[in-house]
């Protein structure tokens, strides 16, 4: 199961640059302070990296955000773009497994892990509303971000290959 920093390393970069470009435009403080707090990590001047082009400052900040050191950083980004830019996703994919959560598409408590094949039938309608790379991202988090996570859906991430992050 990949950690929050290794789905930085391996998210494909346009999903990286959707990421960004989303905080970027909507919680310009929250991107200011990652740029800051990793250009001060890697001993470089906030204004070197912000200065930047965009693209390279992003392809930059998806590489810095994947390093192990990172891991707290990127979990919190994958959370706040989540939630921020694809709640609908979050909802459709509770909704499909009958889950209870909030407008956001967040829970309180992770229930116990659901049949394979109830996963797959909540799975595979995301593919044809969803991006599938961002689906793919989301689901890596959603196994991430909780500490015993659901053996049933790694399973599915490890087999199915639409699910494959390597960028």
């Amino acid at each position: 199961m990949p950690t929050p920093h290794e789905i930085f390393a391996q998210m494909p970069p346009a999903v990286a640059e959707q990421l960004f470009s989303f905080l970027e435009q909507n919680e310009k403080p929250l991107y200011m302070t990652t740029i800051d707090t990793l250009a001060k990590q890697r001993k470089l001047r906030t204004v070197f990296v912000a200065r930047k082009p965009r693209a390279e400052r992003h392809a930059w900040l998806r590489e810095v955000a994947g390093r192990a050191v990172n891991d707290a950083v990127a979990a919190h980004l994958l959370q706040i773009w989540l939630v921020g830019a694809h709640a609908k996703l979050l909802c459709d994919f509770l909704d499909g497994l009958g889950i209870a959560h909030d407008a956001n598409g967040t829970i309180e408590a992770l229930p116990p892990a659901p049949a394979k094949a109830d996963l797959v039938k909540a799975i595979e309608p995301l593919f044809a509303t969803h991006d599938p790379a961002v689906v793919a991202v989301y689901l890596h988090a959603f196994q991430a971000l909780d500490d015993q996570g659901w053996a049933s859906l790694a399973e599915l991430l490890a087999e199915d290959s639409r699910l494959q992050l390597a960028a």
